[in-house]
């Protein structure tokens, strides 16, 4: 990158036109007075003439290139190096049955509460290039879906993949949180968070919820709970008996009072999700919440440009006086 360190200089190149226009007026001095103007004529045909006529450029391009001189222009070489220290974030992922209810809208079209999480989380994995990141997926139990990991477009193939728990029905939330915490356990983030969505209650696994949940702040993993999903009856699509999908109206409920529980013993927050836009706005907020540390170096090499500028500029000043006191002498 080129730049000038006192462009104020530049404005002395407004007065050359001046001098310009001075010298015009003036018109140049006669060196000699001939009585033949044919004599006179002859003399200015000499290549040595026409070229010496000239010569007042030599000291206006030396001026300009003083004024450039003077204006420090210098090529900076620069680099910067930006070290991140991540965070390590597990998601926890509900895939029970009830994750079907088609009680969210996208687009004004009804949709399932998997979809729209799904796209949701995927949406905070690419803000978040500097984190390690697992997956965790629960229904009657959990399964590991992607190790803690940086690269995260294995990680976005693997989330894409997950859908509602065909078997081994029912919301293992104590479990969910074991699980998570303990892929978290080994890892060296300084900051280890787990990001739990679930739209049920406890019904399953033999952990207890605040029992996994007071080993997680033994260990330092903060818990944000998500509660998602409406109360009461929602549509949720099931397969009869002729393998046909028909929509039937279940009775769903969210234990907001664990998930608060949970969330306040690991320092954590606990949120309620009822549509697409609040969701939404749970993820951004843990994003700002967790921020990333960066550390930010730049180094800057500077080189010198002002001598290409002087150096022609004294060449020319002196040719122009040598020339001026040899070839092109005046007599007098």
């Amino acid at each position: 990158m080129a730049r000038f360190l006192h462009p104020e200089w530049f404005w002395l190149l407004a007065l050359l036109p001046v001098v310009l226009i001075f010298r015009a007026r003036r018109g140049p001095v006669a060196a000699l007075e001939y009585p033949d103007v044919s004599l006179a004529r002859e003399v200015a045909r000499a290549s040595r003439s026409r070229f010496g006529g000239w010569r007042w450029l030599y000291p206006l391009l030396a001026a300009v290139l003083m004024i450039v001189g003077l204006a420090r222009p210098q090529r900076v070489h620069s680099h910067t190096d930006v070290s991140a220290e991540g965070i390590d974030i597990v998601l926890g992922l509900d895939v029970s049955g009830s994750m079907q209810a088609l009680d969210f809208e996208v687009n004004k079209q009804r949709v399932n509460r998997i979809q729209v999480v799904k796209s949701v989380v995927a949406k905070f994995i690419d803000e978040r290039p500097d984190d390690r990141i697992g997956l965790v997926a629960f229904a009657g139990s959990p399964y590991l879906v992607s190790p803690i990991t940086l690269d995260h477009g294995w990680l976005q193939q693997n989330l894409e993949r997950v859908t509602v728990a065909a078997t081994d029905d029912g919301t293992a939330i104590g479990s969910a949180i074991a699980a998570g915490v303990n892929h978290l356990r080994e890892t060296s983030g300084k900051s280890k968070v787990l990001i739990l969505l679930t739209d049920g209650m406890n019904n399953s696994g033999r952990i207890p919820p605040l029992a996994a949940a007071e080993a997680a702040a033994a260990l330092g993993v903060k818990i944000y709970t998500i509660g998602v999903g409406v109360r009461g009856k929602v549509p949720i699509p099931v397969r009869n008996q002729t393998g046909q999908m028909q929509i039937i109206m279940a009775e769903v409920d969210v234990d907001e009072r664990t998930l608060k529980a949970i969330a306040d013993l690991t320092g954590g927050k606990f949120y309620r999700a009822t549509d697409t836009d609040s969701l939404r706005g749970i993820y951004e907020e843990i994003n700002r919440f967790e921020k990333t540390a960066q550390t930010v170096h730049k180094f800057e090499q500077i080189e010198e440009l002002y001598r290409w500028a002087l150096i022609p500029a004294l060449i020319l000043l002196t040719l122009g006086v040598l020339l001026q006191h040899t070839l092109w002498r005046r007599l007098p």
